[in-house]
């Protein structure tokens, strides 16, 4: 009686049940047909090509938050470029260098051109690492196959013209181009274009200026070009210099004749100045020199002062009498007159003349 009464209760829990199960069933059912809807063009599209993705790696990659269809073509384009598994590029590298910030195109794009130009060695590894370094890994490869000119110095610069100077003094205007081909095994780490116009520029001025004379580079330019290739200035760089052209050579100022009369007025203001010093030493020297003769000239009168006193104290002591005096004085007046006549004789004789 117990179960007869309880199996209307259990016919409608099992039916409950069933309803839950089927909603379920029917939600999963939506699911799927969603998930295929999204992913089955990609799907299909792996499964035509080769690329070897799996429903279930379209699914994960949602989970991982990952673009499949970026993931998904790129995979295509290597398979069909014939590049596989075999070269690294699996979708889970792919994957990987997406999730890193790589560019997965361009670093798929680059590994084809590498690989159709059959001269350049570039792995999936070094690929990848050369786009998460920051560079443009399809342009290093393009550089690679069709060599880069670059201008020296850049156009964007302040000056146009390297200016050097040969030995004999001749300035020299100098445009050159340097056609450069990308080392992809030193793009990381190695220097950039700005220190291959640093040392170009460089070696441009130091060959011209071992120049003999500015008529021996403007006969043959191409000494500059040999002189800066045979110093290897690509070394530690992202470049190899393929050639350098010198575009164009223009004759400047005479630098050393400006030089060399600079250096003569310096020089003539160095003698003026020490000429100046001079003169100033013979002013000073001379007024030293009247400066003695007066001291003399006063000594002088100091001693005529005494001679009067010393004949008073000869009078007074008796050792000169009024008859040595006159005698004295008649001396003296006959000296005074001598001089005179001399004077007056040799002022006529000059007058006559």
């Amino acid at each position: 009686m117990h179960i007869l009464e309880n199996m209307p209760l259990m016919a409608g829990w099992w039916n409950n049940v069933i309803i839950f199960g089927l909603l379920a069933l029917g939600l999963f059912m939506l699911l799927m047909i969603g998930i295929m809807a999204f992913y089955f063009r990609l799907w299909i599209q792996s499964i035509w090509t080769g690329a070897g993705i799996t429903i279930l790696d379209l699914i994960g990659m949602s989970f991982r938050n990952v673009n499949a269809k970026m993931i998904v073509r790129g995979k295509i384009m290597a398979v069909q470029a014939g590049l596989g598994d075999s070269s690294g590029i699996t979708s889970k590298a792919l994957e990987a260098h997406y999730l890193a910030g790589g560019n997965v195109p361009q670093v798929i794009k680059a590994m084809i051109a590498a690989n159709k130009a059959k001269t350049i060695q570039l792995t999936f590894r070094e690929a990848t690492a050369i786009d998460l370094a920051g560079r443009d890994v399809l342009e290093a490869v393009q550089t690679s196959v069709y060599p880069k000119v670059i201008d020296c110095p850049p156009r964007n610069a302040k000056k146009t013209s390297l200016d050097a100077m040969a030995k004999n003094g001749i300035q020299l205007k100098v445009k050159a181009r340097v056609t450069v081909r990308a080392n992809l095994q030193k793009l990381i780490g190695g220097a950039t274009e700005e220190t291959i116009i640093g040392r170009v520029g460089e070696g441009i001025v130091s060959a011209i200026g071992s120049a003999a004379t500015h008529s021996e580079v403007l006969e043959n330019p191409d000494m500059i070009s040999r002189a800066v290739l045979s110093r290897r200035l690509d070394a530690n760089t992202a470049f190899e210099i393929v050639s350098i052209d010198i575009a164009d050579i223009d004759v400047g100022e005479n630098i050393g004749a400006r030089l060399q009369a600079d250096q003569a007025e310096a020089d003539t203001q160095v003698a003026r100045a020490r000429a100046e010093g001079r003169r100033a030493m013979a002013v000073a020297e001379e007024r030293e020199n009247l400066a003695e003769i007066e001291n003399a000239r006063s000594m002088l009168v100091d001693a005529e002062a005494e001679v009067p006193k010393a004949i008073a104290e000869a009078f007074q002591t008796g050792r000169l009498s009024i008859m040595d005096y006159y005698s004295l004085r008649n001396v003296q007046a006959d000296t005074d007159m001598r001089k005179s006549i001399a004077i007056s004789s040799g002022g006529s004789t000059n007058s006559n003349k």
